[in-house]
């Protein structure tokens, strides 16, 4: 079999950070980005330099969106955390002052 040596070099794949943003952020957007970055290394082997570089954008596409989603839904967490609880940590607050001040 003979290699065709005037191909381009292989583009990143990112199945390391598709994996790492699937742990740690986002499932969904992640295992979409871990489909593609399993598919550059094949497509390059086969030939298709161009749908193997498809591949690899579309994973950096993907891991990037599962980033920016995880970061966007704990920011929520967190913003929602502050106004339920800081309402009732401040309940909490006044009616010990309360008891302070008998």
């Amino acid at each position: 079999m003979e290699t065709n040596q005037n191909q381009p070099p292989m583009p990143p794949n990112h199945l390391a950070l598709s994996i790492i943003t699937t742990i740690l952020c986002c499932l969904p957007a992640g295992i979409v980005s871990i489909i593609y970055a399993s598919q550059v290394n094949s497509k390059y082997n086969a030939g298709d330099y161009e749908g193997a570089l498809r591949a690899s954008k579309n994973a950096k596409t993907w891991w990037i969106v599962a980033i920016v989603s995880g970061l966007v839904v704990i920011i929520g967490y967190i913003i929602f955390i502050a106004i339920v609880g800081g309402d009732a940590f401040m309940e909490a607050y006044e009616a010990e002052m309360q008891k302070v001040n008998r």
